[in-house]
């Protein structure tokens, strides 16, 4: 997911998001802890995107991203 994609959603959203991407990856260290995935990098882009949205969070709480600072 590119940052711009996430910069365009809400605090809900963002949240929604978030709890959808940690589910998908205790699934996916599930998977690889029965080795049952093939797609290693899967649980990388994941967490990525999971640190994406804390730095979009972050920068919105400190006024200093996009339009909806502060929102």
């Amino acid at each position: 997911m590119k940052i711009s994609e996430i910069r365009d959603k809400n605090a809900e959203e963002l949240a929604a998001l978030e709890n959808e991407l940690r589910d998908q990856l205790i699934k996916i260290k599930v998977a690889q802890a029965t080795q049952r995935t093939t797609n290693t990098a899967t649980q990388a882009r994941i967490r990525k995107d999971i640190a994406r949205i804390h730095t979009v969070v972050r920068e919105r709480t400190l006024g200093i991203g996009g339009e909806e600072a502060g929102a």
